[in-house]
């Protein structure tokens, strides 16, 4: 019936909480591989299995933005 859109605040705190999580789900990846201790490896992997698809589900929402493209 009715669809539900973000507003322009939303739109805007969501584009700030997506490069947030893109950047430090970066640094995670690019740390796996210089880092020698396996916790923390293993700490890196898990934060990148999590993040991938959290951020995915916050790129689907954003689409739903009040903004022109």
């Amino acid at each position: 019936m009715f669809e539900k859109k973000l507003a322009l605040h939303e739109t805007m705190e969501f584009h700030e909480v997506i490069n947030f999580m893109t950047t430090s789900l970066l640094k995670s990846k690019l740390s796996q591989g210089v880092v020698f201790d396996d916790d923390l490896r293993a700490l890196l992997n898990k934060n990148v299995k999590l993040s991938t698809p959290a951020l995915t589900a916050m790129v689907k929402l954003y689409s739903k933005s009040e903004l022109e493209y």
